[in-house]
This record gives structure tokens, C-alpha cells and sequence, in this order.
């Protein structure tokens, strides 16, 4: 499996039986969140593995064609007037390799969240409503729902139910708050149960986020959720 995303892996206790795979933002890596960990409040969820990847390096056309990690390219400051579909799917198809391959480790899909923060967040949106088995949910922070319109065509039924936390900042000027305002109506439109959450931030975390991320992995991991 030496194809497999680089990646940082994290264990919250030894023998994990669920798994968070976290995707970070632009110019970031997978160090960029692993700190978040010990801020959770994981006390009533199962041992989790949390796996942090690395974006390959790629230019950005939206900073001057400069190298940095990025799941695809950024062509425009709109975000979603012309958009790398090409990058999109090439980063989608590594990061679900991660989910087949925690599979393969004895997790089951439905004990499998997607995270991600911005760039990240857009991806497990994209990632997450089309892929082909049940996940236990999909966290997606200061972000948005990227290439849209193909969505209700290419969406799949196996997560269809799955609880997508959204969280965003009031005062981001990177992803505008309108920008995961409409994702956010889209994807209530289209039946997906939405938690959305605003907090009083530009695009950051905000403690109050760290405290309302570790409910909703209490609830889709823990005792009682689905496969636990």
C-alpha cells in the first residue's frame, strides 16, 4: 500500500475501532490539526484512530502559480466559477484509497468519519456524499461544497442519512460565510441532515467548535451509534 496518501495517524487508545480521517486546508499538511486531538473531549467514544494526510504539492493559480499543498487547484477568488474538476476527482480517488484502506484494518465504514477544514472540508463533502458505503459522518469546517451542480447526479444513496456537521466563521475572509451558506441550503434542499453552526471567528476554530465537534463525535461514534 506504499500508493497511499502520507499521512500522520494519531490513536486516542490502543485497538481503535473507529477512525476520523482529516483533511487540511490549503498550504497547510497533516500536522495542521493533529494538535486538535487532545482538545476533544473523546471520553464517551471507543478508541479512535485519527489519520491526517498530506496534500501533494501542487501551483495554485490563485497565489501566482506558487507551490504549495493543495487537493486542487484554486482558480478563482469566487471559489466556484471555474473549478479544477480534473484535481478534485485525482485528490478524491486517493483519499477514498484511505477510507477502503482503514477498512482493510478492521474498521467498518460506518465507524469512519471525513473531516476537513477548508480546501479539506470541501473535499469530504465532495468525497463523502459520493462515496459508495455508509460513513459514520462527515465534518466539514470553514468550507464548501465544491463542483455543485453534479452533486444530485453523482451523490450515492449509502449516505443519503449521514450527519454532516458544517461550522463555519461570521467573519471568514477566506471561504466567504455566504459561500458555506448556500452549500449548507443545497445540501438541505437536496434532504441531507445538515447541522450548521456559526461562530464568531475569520477562518479559524473556536473553542465553542472544539467543544461542538466532540458532541457530534459522541453521537455518530459513540455507544449507541450506528455499527458501535
Amino acid at each position: 500500500m506504499n500508493t497511499l496518501l502520507p499521512r500522520l495517524e494519531i490513536e486516542s487508545a490502543p485497538q481503535p475501532t473507529a477512525a476520523v480521517i482529516w483533511l487540511h486546508g490549503l498550504g497547510a499538511d497533516g500536522h495542521d490539526f493533529a494538535g486538535l486531538v487532545p482538545e476533544l473531549d473523546l471520553g464517551d467514544c471507543p478508541p479512535i484512530r485519527f489519520v491526517f494526510p498530506h496534500a501533494p504539492s501542487l501551483a495554485v493559480t490563485i497565489n501566482g502559480g506558487y507551490v504549495m499543498p493543495a487537493w486542487y487547484d484554486i482558480l478563482g477568488a469566487d471559489l466556484v466559477g471555474r473549478q479544477d474538476g480534473a484535481g478534485i476527482a485525482q485528490s478524491a480517488r486517493a483519499i477514498a484509497a484511505l477510507i477502503e484502506w482503514e477498512a482493510a484494518r478492521g474498521i467498518p465504514y460506518q465507524r469512519i468519519v471525513l473531516a476537513g477544514f477548508s480546501q479539506g472540508s470541501a473535499m469530504a463533502l465532495h468525497i463523502g456524499l459520493r462515496f459508495g458505503q455508509r460513513l459514520a459522518g462527515i465534518m466539514a469546517l470553514s468550507g464548501y461544497l465544491p463542483l455543485a451542480d453534479t452533486l444530485a447526479a453523482e451523490r450515492h444513496p449509502a449516505n443519503a442519512a449521514s450527519p454532516i456537521f458544517m461550522a463555519h466563521g461570521s467573519q471568514d475572509p477566506v471561504v466567504a460565510p455566504a459561500r458555506g451558506e448556500a452549500s449548507r441550503d443545497l445540501l438541505a434542499g437536496l434532504g441531507y441532515p445538515v447541522q450548521w453552526h456559526s461562530y464568531p471567528m475569520a477562518h479559524s476554530v473556536h473553542p465553542r467548535e472544539i467543544a461542538d465537534l466532540s458532541v457530534f463525535l459522541a453521537r455518530v461514534l459513540g455507544p449507541g451509534a450506528d455499527g458501535a
